[in-house]
Parts: structure tokens; sequence; C-alpha cells
């Protein structure tokens, strides 16, 4: 059985990536975006949507399974206030995040389409691209919310 040191590591490598997954792919889609570049721009929507898939979807999945994890292991209740403000956070972060991974999936189709007939990107792409920069907002200042709580919480009995 995996010990409570080695889930605590896995967990933090498994922010780090969550973090810089989401952080590094909204800088270069939102720098593609303002390169007015369509053919870039579709490229870049297409590597956010893998991205996601690839880190941040795991990632997702992995951080509540072994927080919930390694709250068991440390004997923790689910009511403790730290947890609760923290499964709230993610909440919150999580309502932002799937329409933006919908978002995602459409502004990339709409702009390989612009980008395979040599047209501008049509305005619904623009309200589109608007929506996920405001949704990603709540989303990013929740999950830095959420690291504070797990770096400054108190876990009697436990070496942070």
């Amino acid at each position: 059985m995996m010990g409570y040191t080695t889930l605590k590591t896995l967990h933090i490598l498994s922010m780090v990536l969550l973090f810089g997954t989401g952080l590094g792919s909204a800088f270069y889609k939102w720098m593609a975006d303002r390169s007015g570049n369509v053919t870039h721009i579709a490229v870049t929507n297409r590597h956010v949507v893998l991205a996601d898939w690839l880190f941040t979807t795991p990632t997702v999945i992995f951080q509540p399974a072994s927080g919930l994890w390694m709250l068991h292991l440390a004997g923790i209740p689910l009511s403790t206030p730290w947890v609760v403000v923290s499964l709230g956070l993610y909440l919150l972060a999580g309502a932002c995040w799937l329409p933006v991974v919908g978002l995602q999936i459409r502004m990339r189709r709409i702009a390989e389409d612009a980008a395979d007939r040599k047209l501008p990107l049509p305005p619904l792409y623009w309200r589109m691209a608007r929506a996920w920069f405001w949704l990603g907002i709540p989303a990013f200042a929740a999950m830095v919310a959420v690291v504070v709580l797990m770096v400054f919480k108190h876990i009697p009995g436990v070496a942070s």
C-alpha cells in the first residue's frame, strides 16, 4: 500500500502538472489569438485541446482522489473547515473548467475550418474566446486558493 509521503508527493506533482498545463495552455492560446494568424490559432487550439486530454483531465481526476485518500490515511474528517473550503473551491474551478473544455473544442473546430477555407475567424469565435478567458479567471483564482490551503493547513500529528 502506498504510504502517505509517497501519495503526498504524487499529489503535489499532480497539482504542479495541472497548474503548469493550465497556465501554459492559457498563455499560448491567448497569445495565438492575439496574433490574428488563423492558421497559428487553429494549430494552437488543437494543441490546447490535446494537452487538456493528456495532462489536465488525468490530474483533475487524480487531485481529489489522492486528496481524499490522504485525508483517510491521516484520519481527517471531510467536515474539517479547510477541507470543506478546498473541496468547494475545487468544485468552483471544475464548474468553470467544464464549459472551457467545450469552448476549446468548438473554437478548435471553428479555427480549423476558417484556416482550411482561408477565411477570417467569425465573430462567434471571438465571443467564445472572451467567455473562455473570463471563465479562466475564477477557475485559476480558486485553484491558487486550493494550493494555499494545501500548503498552510495544519494537520495535528502529521508533518507538513
